[in-house]
């Protein structure tokens, strides 16, 4: 292209401006117009579109491309003539496009010389059309820095893009760019506005060729007056359709000019009444939509895989979900399993109580020889017939005491303590050992039962009075037996005992007989076997878990009574409705710290229940019925949960 070539775009006009002869042509040089920074504006039917379309179809005459970016889908018209791609967010687009295809639209547009008409219009999401903008004009400017090659943008209603008020986004601040420094690669741009007084001046003051139509809004003259003067601001307002005042700075004066007749199909034309005829239009090269195709193709695999590993994501994420209430709940049972273990270990078992009976019998045997007496029977043998030795009854009563307690049977000694049983200096039995680890309070040397007569506190249902003695070493079974009360068990055979069956029930307050197991207790007699199997069995676990209430956070024991009333439910809701704030870290901590107690377990879902009712049960081996069961949580939630 030779620097001297021009394209014809008008001719001389008459009237206040008018430079030259009347009719004469005007002309613009083609490089300064492909690399230079233009303006055209005036009011909406003034001729401002026509004059764009003129300038275009001038440049593509002579080979050279440009790409459009038509904000209101007019320019389309130019493929009546031109072999024009078209591509937008349309369905009478060539191709459908977005910011992917960004890079290959420069690519058409820069290396194979392809005209390009880049619709906007039919984008229903602003954004989206603001970021294919964005692209395609960076993609332009990185490109042309290689090539330094003269090509045209031409940008619709570019006060949406470049307002001189606020708001300007990243997409006009790259327009910016381009009037500014795209010059010098070879990259020129073209806006077109029908309001001046709203595009930044920035951008106004960087044209180097300017065309102003008619204008009528005060705000627009002035802009104007400003740039040309009070004579231009005042003729504006009158010029024809197509009329123009033309500065450019190749030309010292301003001229007004009248712009030629676009002749493509204009579809940017008022409709009127007539019929409206679309012309038909060329089509362009497949293999051009073709290389466009593929990005889309691309793109379509693309969000199809995205869709399909979102879809394996909520797969996973629900089977993920599934497995965490799996584990949880195999967490509760362990949890349960431990608790349960714990509070069985509180309750000697049938091997320690055949020990424990043994170990009494040896230690009788061992006391007897000792005095040269007979040796003492055992309480199942029924009351002794010989006097015990001195060193047997040092505690004896006096013979005057009106209601003598009953004779108190020595306290086992471990066998590792026996001279007669070890040997002397022998090591002691790794059963023995454990006896003796077990054994709640030393015997004394004597041998002789200890006791405890510190007073008891009333606990609920079943407590001994607060003023009375109780015995704080396990009973043998033949005890029970004489006082008439049968152990709640379902074991059969010689000496067979469940766990808590050794404790020594509540002392009676009615007949003052608490200190002898031996001793008939007619009051405890009376109650049925599931009462005395919770009473005395019992104590071990209500005192233990009342401990663990009275130690929970009021907030965590405040949850605990939700559960218990209300059924199963969220931690979430139990914590709000035991008046916290729902805050769902604290609500957890505090669940967590029920769960961990065995108070609740997991119900399922998220959600928790109460399980007090079941671990009262299985810390007594199953061997209460309801009632008594009941009578043992109420004890436990007297005053805690009430």
């Amino acid at each position: 292209m030779g620097e001297t070539e021009t394209i014809t775009v008008a001719e001389v006009s008459d009237g206040v401006g008018s430079v030259g002869t009347l009719g004469t042509d005007v002309s613009l040089p083609s490089v300064e117009v492909l690399t230079g920074r233009g303006f055209v504006t005036g009011k909406s039917g003034s001729g401002k579109s026509n004059t764009a379309s003129v300038v275009i179809e001038k440049l593509l005459d002579r080979g050279f491309p440009v790409l459009i970016v038509d904000i209101d889908g007019e320019y389309y018209g130019l493929k009546e003539k031109y072999e024009i791609l078209h591509v937008g967010d349309d369905e009478e687009c060539d191709i459908r496009v977005s910011a992917e295809h960004a890079e290959k639209i420069a690519d058409l547009a820069l290396v194979q010389n392809v005209p390009i008409i880049l619709d906007v219009s039919s984008f229903l999401d602003e954004r989206e059309a603001a970021d294919l903008l964005t692209e395609v004009a960076k993609q332009l400017f990185a490109k042309e820095k290689k090539l330094k090659k003269p090509f045209l943008l031409v940008v619709e209603e570019v006060h949406e893009w470049i307002p001189e008020g606020g708001g300007m986004g990243e997409c006009g601040r790259m327009l910016i760019k381009v009037g500014k420094r795209g010059r010098k690669h070879g990259l020129g741009i073209m806006g077109i506005s029908q309001r001046p007084a709203d595009v930044k001046k920035d951008f106004i003051t960087q044209c180097d060729w300017l065309c102003w139509h008619r204008l009528t809004w005060r705000n627009d003259t002035k802009v104007v007056k400003r740039v040309l003067g009070s004579e231009y601001s005042e003729a504006v307002e009158s010029l024809a359709d197509g009329e123009a005042f033309l500065v450019t700075d190749w030309e010292e004066e301003v001229r007004r000019v009248q712009f030629q007749r676009k002749t493509t199909f204009d579809a940017g034309a008022t409709p009127g009444l007539d019929d409206f005829e679309r012309p038909d239009l060329k089509s362009v090269s497949e293999d051009l939509v073709g290389e466009l195709t593929s990005i889309t193709d691309e793109q379509n695999a693309r969000e199809d895989r995205i869709e399909e590993l979102e879809a394996e994501l909520r797969r996973k994420e629900s089977r993920i979900e599934v497995l965490e209430r799996d584990l949880e709940d195999a967490r509760d049972l362990s949890r349960m399993a431990d608790q349960f273990a714990a509070a069985l270990f509180d309750h000697p078992g049938q091997s320690r109580m055949a020990l424990q009976r043994r170990r009494e019998d040896a230690e009788q045997a061992t006391l007897g020889e000792a005095a040269e007496g007979p040796v003492a029977p055992t309480a199942s043998d029924g009351p002794p017939t010989d006097e015990r030795p001195e060193t047997a009854t040092s505690d004896a009563p006096d013979e005057s005491d009106e209601n003598p307690p009953a004779p108190a049977t020595p306290w086992p000694m471990p066998e590792a303590h026996d001279p007669a049983m070890s040997g002397g200096d022998a090591e002691p039995s790794v059963e023995a050992q454990r006896a003796a680890d077990d054994d709640p309070i030393p015997g004394p040397e004597s041998g002789q039962r200890a006791t405890s007569t510190e007073s008891v506190p009333d606990s609920g249902v079943g407590s001994a009075p607060a003023d009375l003695p109780r015995t704080t070493e396990p009973a043998a079974t033949d005890d029970w037996a004489d006082a008439g009360i049968t152990l709640a068990s379902d074991d059969t055979g010689d000496g067979a005992e469940r766990e808590g069956t050794g404790r020594t029930p509540w002392p009676d307050a009615a007949d003052g007989r608490g200190d002898s197991p031996s001793a008939p207790d007619t009051a405890v007699a009376a109650d049925d076997e599931s009462t005395v199997a919770a009473v005395t069995a019992d104590r071990p676990v209500v005192e233990r878990v009342r401990t663990v209430l009275t130690d929970l956070d009021p907030t965590a024991r405040a949850m605990l009574g939700v559960y218990r009333a209300e059924g199963p439910c969220s931690p979430l809701d139990a914590h709000v409705a035991a008046g916290g704030d729902g805050e769902r870290t604290t609500a957890y901590s505090l669940n967590s710290e029920l769960r961990e107690a065995g108070l609740i377990r997991h119900a399922g879902r998220g959600q928790y229940a109460y399980a007090l009712p079941t671990f009262v049960a299985a810390a007594h081996g199953d061997r209460l019925d309801d009632d008594s069961a009941g009578r043992v949580v109420e004890r436990i939630e007297t005053g805690l949960l009430d």
